[in-house]
């Protein structure tokens, strides 16, 4: 076990996390998939310690246990073990241990919501109704006339209840039938999620991200979810998804599911002060229902320190929809921290959802570095530094069950999975030797030849990261929103005496800003449209982007 030592205990707050997804992001062993010891191979890029690298603080992994792979790790069948198509614990070790030498953090994903169907656990469970495990799950009587026990849906399509011949009752499952929800009120349930978090804390991980860790509890009463009326747009746009018609408040999102979050950071801070959570927050589809219950889940000290949400995660990329999100999310946190990010593995790449929406290629630029402005920790998309565009995937090279079960109307999360372009003139684009990669090894970026880097993006990713760095108003400090209308969002971040003036142009004409006589430019060198101060005039080319800083000490 390697822990890090003399760490802060709130190092998350002016931290940057980068997301690895393990099967895409570097193959070590040449089987199409990859790897820890991919991974390990990889951190210099990430930060090799020294000041060199992308200079991020910690890395986010996603699922590498031991599974089935039927929603590709996040249906876990052994949680205290890494999948073989990964590694070994020992290259987990081995990780921990590199990536802490760079003074990088490690954070994993926790799946405790519901396992695989092939678990020990629910195997036993499932055997009978009176084994030591029956109530591991949740399980229902069969209803009279063959009807289900309510209308609560999976996520993934079609009804969340799956008839069990063995028990002659029905289970719930969230997700796919063979991901059986968790029953959280089993006290030895709760028992056996604090022993698979101390196992990993052991490890010296320094952080969870908990995987839709506002699902854990149920309604008891098992009543219907609401539809929703036929005005509502859902958050997520999604078509032909039948989830998002219906407010599932009585299958997710229940007060209950605040003692789970006690029980989770209770025993976290057993094991150190410095381990962070990160709670994925889904599943909702009214803004301020999403927004107000992610921000009571960070309040105080017994829950969870940060929570992200989906709210700036779809298809629409606009100055007023983002100025609403953090408005409202500052209004609702409180003593809270937030957490952000543009993209992950479940959603549309941003550069794709960018062009599309502002009709600019190279807005996707601007969003990166409006991430590394935000009060609040930013969450980096592995290759989204590059600018990855979305694959569009084709019926043959499905992957993911989400787009099976909805295709053609949703292609799933496949396209935005894809391996690292690692070099576009080597096989499989640097991602392996050249063995057929699990996902097509397609992109359109460049990022390294002979382990030069050659891509703008990446340059300019860097260099905000530094600026942040170097900026404590940026880590840590207030926000104060300055403008926001369908041309402009413009914004201050204050700390003690230090000022920013953050403003970016979301049209295609140029736009004049008022921001007084007190302001010096800070431009990025490698950003080409930034604005230029006159007097007291801001001028914000089209999708300009600038950043002030205040001539002196207030």
């Amino acid at each position: 076990m390697t822990i890090l030592s003399d760490i802060s205990a709130d190092w998350w707050k002016s931290a940057v996390i980068y997301q690895v997804y393990p099967r895409s992001f570097y193959d070590a062993n040449n089987d199409g998939i990859g790897d820890l010891k991919g991974i390990s191979s990889k951190l210099d890029y990430l930060n090799d310690g020294k000041g060199n690298g992308l200079g991020v603080d910690a890395i986010w992994l996603s699922p590498f246990y031991k599974s089935p792979m039927k929603d590709f790790g996040y249906d876990v069948s052994d949680y205290l073990d890494v999948d073989p198509i990964f590694g070994t614990l020992d290259d987990f070790e081995e990780l921990v241990a590199q990536a802490h030498s760079r003074d990088l953090k490690i954070l994993v994903d926790l799946v405790l919501n519901h396992s695989s169907d092939i678990h020990p656990w629910f195997q036993e469970s499932r055997s009978s109704r009176d084994n030591p495990k029956a109530d591991w799950y949740l399980w229902v009587e069969k209803p009279e006339h063959g009807a289900l026990p309510n209308n609560w849906l999976s996520v993934f399509g079609g009804p969340a209840w799956e008839y069990c011949e063995e028990r002659g009752q029905y289970y719930y499952h969230s997700f796919l039938k063979e991901q059986p929800d968790f029953n959280w009120y089993n006290p030895e349930v709760r028992a056996a999620m604090e022993e698979i978090i101390t196992f990993w804390c052991r490890k010296g991980v320094d952080g969870f991200r908990l995987d839709t860790a506002n699902f854990y509890a149920h309604d008891q009463q098992l009543r219907d979810n609401p539809k929703y009326p036929a005005s509502h747009k859902a958050l997520e746009e999604r078509d032909g998804v039948e989830y998002d018609s219906f407010n599932s408040c009585y299958s997710k999102d229940r007060p209950e599911n605040f003692d789970c979050l006690k029980m989770i950071r209770r025993t976290i801070e057993t094991c150190s002060p410095h381990i962070t959570t990160i709670g994925e927050i889904g599943g909702i589809q009214d803004l301020d229902d999403l927004l107000k219950l992610a921000s009571s889940y960070v309040h105080g000290s017994e829950h969870l320190h940060m929570a992200y949400t989906f709210s700036l995660l779809g298809s629409r990329i606009n100055s007023m929809d983002i100025a609403v999100v953090l408005g409202k999310t500052e209004k609702e946190i409180g003593d809270g921290w937030p957490c952000w990010s543009f993209g992950n593995h479940d959603c549309v790449r941003v550069r794709t959802r960018a062009e599309n929406s502002m009709g600019m290629v190279d807005f996707y630029q601007n969003l990166m570095l409006l991430l590394l402005c935000f009060r609040g920790t930013p969450i980096i998309y592995y290759g989204d530094e590059l600018g990855m565009e979305e694959y569009r995937i084709n019926k043959e090279e499905l992957q993911d069950p989400f787009g099976i079960a909805y295709w053609p109307d949703y292609p799933g999360r496949d396209g935005c999975r894809t391996p690292f372009p690692w070099d576009l003139h080597r096989a499989n684009q640097g991602f392996n030797s050249g063995q057929k990669s699990w996902l097509p090894a397609t992109s359109s970026v460049a990022l390294m030849k002979n382990g030069i880097i050659d891509n703008p993006m990446h340059e300019l990713t860097r260099e905000m990261i530094n600026v942040r760095r170097s900026q404590p108003a940026l880590q840590t400090g207030d926000y104060n929103q300055i403008a926001a209308n369908p041309s402009v969002f413009a914004f201050q971040r204050t700390l003690d005496n230090e000022r920013l003036f953050i403003a970016c142009n979301f049209s295609d004409s140029e736009q004049e800003l008022f921001v007084g006589d007190d302001w010096q430019e800070n431009p990025l060198k490698h950003f080409t449209r930034n604005g230029e101060l006159d007097g007291l005039l801001l001028n914000l080319p089209p999708y300009g982007f600038s950043i002030l800083v205040a001539k002196q000490l207030l």
